[in-house]
């Protein structure tokens, strides 16, 4: 288990439709070993959420995370670890809400993106079992970014309103902005 590269846009990868993965795999020690991967890389990177086909593995698998207390996030919006594979999700409040957010995989840029306000999402957690959790508000945008990633979207695709692009030093000059507004990935 190491943290591995993550690849950035432009990469085909990005833009497939990442394969299923058959159940009867999750048990197995080259997928715990892939789920390992992803976290560290994850904490390795600094982001709250990572999907497979960001290091380059073309599976339906994200990991979500939120810690309490984060410097960057507060208590306000925390969550769990959640491992997310082969997930669908529906739309319960089609509301759209706006936040800022930033990507792994697209370096060096933020963008506002508006995306409903809650979804619904089935999936299956690391040990197969089938699980459902609704998510709304601040959650709901960041469950939406990393699920894009297993469609072949990135954020940027999301974005209406090209003058919100930023680089990151602009951004954090010129948007006086909370916290708790923007999404890192």
């Amino acid at each position: 288990m190491a943290a591995r590269t993550v690849i950035r846009m432009g990469h085909p990868t990005l833009r497939k439709v990442a394969s299923k993965v058959d159940p009867a795999e999750i048990a197995s020690p080259e997928f715990q070993e892939l789920l390992k991967d992803l976290f560290d890389t994850m904490k390795v990177e600094g982001g709250i959420g990572i999907a497979a086909p960001q290091i380059n593995i073309s599976k339906q698998v994200t990991l979500i995370e939120l810690p309490a207390n984060s410097e960057r996030y507060g208590t306000l919006h925390s969550c769990p670890l959640y491992i997310i594979i082969n997930p669908e999700i529906k739309i319960i409040d089609s509301t759209f809400q706006g936040f800022w957010e930033g990507c792994l995989s697209v370096p060096g840029l933020r963008g506002y993106v508006e995306r409903p306000k809650s979804v619904q999402i089935d999936y299956l957690n690391e040990f197969g079992e089938k699980k459902q959790i609704i998510v709304s508000d601040f959650l709901s945008t960041v469950f939406q970014h990393e699920l894009d990633h297993l469609f072949g979207k990135i954020y940027i695709d999301r974005i209406t309103d090209t003058t919100k692009i930023s680089y990151l030093e602009e951004f954090a000059e010129f948007n006086a902005i909370k916290k708790e507004d923007s999404l890192d990935e």
